[in-house]
């Protein structure tokens, strides 16, 4: 078999049982000059539902309300300040929102509009209600569209960018591949701006230090995100055990050719020892409250035999927790290997790190088990 027909191959089986589909538009994508590219909506409108007559389901994650607000106040740059964006958004969301409205209507579809911040997803009740808002869209046949609430956000509960909302949208909805369309065909070897020599890389297999190392991390003009984000957002993806494929946004007919399993874009391939739901939730969506750093002998027992973390393994604990609170674990060189939710506050930890379980009852005068985190609430990050 040739290397292109292995490729094709590798497309196909990583394609083919793929039903229900988290699609991030950039900003590059949707607007010009911070205008929105009415012609753009009509396209989009026009594939994904001719895709859903297919049998195929969509979770939408939109950005560009900064931008389409960007003319309406008088801005010429992207404002700098966090209620210049707010204001911006506040006006923009209403453009981006009527214009799928308007597209989506004349084809029939009805939509729905998800503003979300990180603490809704940080938060496990609201986490789970956000679920099943999705859900109960989707068995609705309507499609939702998903936004970072920009108007209300600050920089304490910010994702970062719609790249990372639109992985951890991933387990949050059980979908079957992330496709972050944006204005470059992929991935390449490096810049294409920048590099007539610049070569498309058809697969990656695993999202590592060799794939970022040639990556260019400047951001666009009117985006927040840039293309270390939408690898970032492929490796989340990936440990979920979903494939992710970075393609371009700006060509008609691109989805399609994609769920097809033709050559188009960059397949990032999925994990093979993938994460579920609750894992995936405590490794990407939750904020540590502090960190615990562990002997080599710990790390060997986590990441090879997938134990719970003893005490006899914690060599120093950083910042203050209290019982069920995320906490970071990693090695005696500060390298995070996993995160999880401790049965024992910051105080009590320390009281007992480095002894044996059975010793627990008498440093701290009671116990609340063995484990300082079990099996089940620990998630490898990997």
């Amino acid at each position: 078999m040739t290397q292109l027909a292995q490729l094709d191959e590798t497309r196909r089986r990583a394609l083919q049982p793929v039903k229900l589909v988290v699609v991030k538009l950039g900003s590059a994508v949707l607007t010009d000059s911070g205008r929105l590219k009415h012609s753009f909506f009509a396209r989009f409108a026009r594939e994904i539902t001719t895709l859903q007559e297919q049998g195929y389901r969509f979770i939408v994650v939109t950005s560009g309300a900064v931008a389409a607000g960007l003319e309406a106040l008088g801005f010429s740059l992207p404002p700098s300040t966090i209620p210049e964006k707010q204001a911006c958004a506040a006006v923009g969301q209403l453009r981006l929102m009527r214009q799928y409205e308007q597209e989506f209507a004349a084809r029939g579809q009805q939509v729905a509009q998800i503003l979300l911040t990180a603490d809704d997803i940080r938060n496990r009740r609201r986490y789970l209600n956000a679920r099943n808002a999705l859900k109960a869209l989707l068995g609705a046949e309507i499609l939702p569209l998903v936004n970072e609430n920009d108007t209300v956000v600050v920089r304490e509960i910010k994702f970062g960018d719609n790249d990372n909302l639109a992985a951890l949208l991933t387990s949050l909805a059980e979908v079957d591949l992330l496709l972050l369309l944006t204005d470059l065909d992929g991935v390449y070897d490096c810049d294409p701006k920048l590099s007539g020599e610049a070569a498309l890389i058809p697969v990656i297999e695993e999202v590592d230090e060799s794939v970022t190392a040639f990556v260019c991390a400047n951001k666009t003009a009117v985006g927040t995100g840039g293309m270390l984000s939408k690898l970032e957002a492929a490796r989340k993806a990936a440990a979920y055990g979903i494939p992710t494929v970075i393609a371009s946004g700006l060509k008609p007919g691109v989805i399609g050719r994609v769920l097809a399993g033709e050559s188009e874009g960059t397949l990032f391939l999925p994990r093979r020892n993938r994460l579920n739901c609750r894992q995936h939730w405590l490794a990407y969506a939750v904020e540590p409250r502090g960190s615990l750093y562990l002997d080599e002998g710990a790390v060997r027992a986590l990441v090879e035999r997938k134990t719970s973390l003893l005490p006899s393994g914690i060599l120093k604990v950083e910042g203050e927790f209290d019982v069920g609170d995320p906490v970071s674990c990693r090695d005696a060189d500060g390298r995070e290997i996993a995160r999880g939710l401790t049965a024992y506050n910051a105080i009590d930890v320390a009281k007992i790190a480095g002894c044996h379980s059975r010793e627990i009852a008498a440093r701290l005068g009671y116990s609340a088990g063995d484990d300082v985190i079990h099996r089940d609430n620990l998630a490898l990050i990997g």
